[in-house]
């Protein structure tokens, strides 16, 4: 009678276990992993990590600027100054930019080169993949929040929050709107038709956004059908729900509805997340369109 030692045949390659050194990686520990390579990867395109952390600081910069001579203010007197007004619109604008625009432009490249495929033929669980993109999308979101509110603060005398509801007002306001700008990058990274097209059809959606949303303007001062039409999508929320942390007392009454509305921007939050989870799941695609 042989052992199971003994059975194997001479030169055969040994079988992997479930114990000890055979032991494959989790897929929690492999997505650890992906994130240390995207962290990595993001900051070898120069281009692009200057623009995601730039540009909020320089938007608030200019806009502080041009709007904030001789005193400028937003709403009745007192007022608001321009740069407390502008920089809940510029934290939230931050959030789509490292999010939903940086992942839909990314993945569409690295399916369009051939990165998808390649990763796709390996070992790895999807889950881990994605798990990368998201928990590098979240540090880095963390950094340029951090930076654009240090220049705020520092530059343009601009009040941070003295509460801790505030502070957890912003904490998952930017924790929400970070996960549903991830989940909607990658579920819109199947539109674009190549990499090189991805900017040309992503970029567009975000700066209409953007507009219309209350980020470079007074909200309650846009037509109506503006209003409406920015109501429909989550910049408009994250912007508003940010204005609730950084604004003074009873700014809120210069909001369309009088309030700020926090259920209702984490409702909207929360649908599009799932909505975004659904159609990810549905339409993600690991090569390119021309592949099979």
């Amino acid at each position: 009678m042989t052992t199971p030692t003994q059975a194997r045949r001479p030169g055969a390659a040994p079988t992997r276990t479930r114990t000890g050194a055979g032991r494959l990686p989790s897929t929690l520990a492999i997505g650890w992993s992906r994130v240390g390579i995207e962290l990595r990867q993001f900051f070898r395109e120069r281009d692009a990590v200057i623009f995601i952390f730039a540009y909020p600081i320089i938007m608030l910069a200019i806009f502080a600027t041009v709007f904030g001579q001789d005193d400028g203010r937003v709403g009745p007197p007192p007022g608001i100054p321009f740069a407390q007004y502008f920089l809940p619109g510029m934290v939230a604008t931050g959030v789509m930019l490292s999010s939903f625009q940086n992942l839909a432009i990314t993945i569409a490249s690295e399916r369009d080169d051939g990165g998808l495929k390649r990763l796709r033929a390996t070992p790895m669980p999807a889950t881990s993949y994605f798990l990368g993109k998201v928990g590098q999308v979240l540090l880095t979101s963390i950094v340029q929040a951090a930076l654009l509110l240090v220049v705020a603060a520092t530059l343009f005398d601009v009040p941070m929050p003295d509460t801790a509801g505030r502070w957890w007002t912003f904490v998952w306001i930017f924790a929400l709107g970070t996960a549903t700008g991830c989940v909607c990058g990658i579920g819109f990274s199947a539109v674009p038709r190549s990499g090189r097209a991805a900017s040309a059809v992503v970029t567009p959606v975000v700066l209409v956004l953007q507009f219309i949303s209350g980020v470079f303007f007074q909200y309650d001062q846009l037509p109506t059908w503006m209003q409406q039409v920015a109501s429909l999508f989550p910049l408009k929320w994250m912007a508003q729900g940010m204005r609730s942390v950084f604004l003074p007392e009873g700014a809120e009454a210069g909001e369309v509805s009088g309030s700020w509305e926090h259920g209702a921007t984490a409702a909207v939050l929360l649908a599009y997340l799932v909505v975004g989870l659904v159609l990810g799941v549905r339409t993600f695609r690991w090569r390119r369109r021309d592949d099979g």
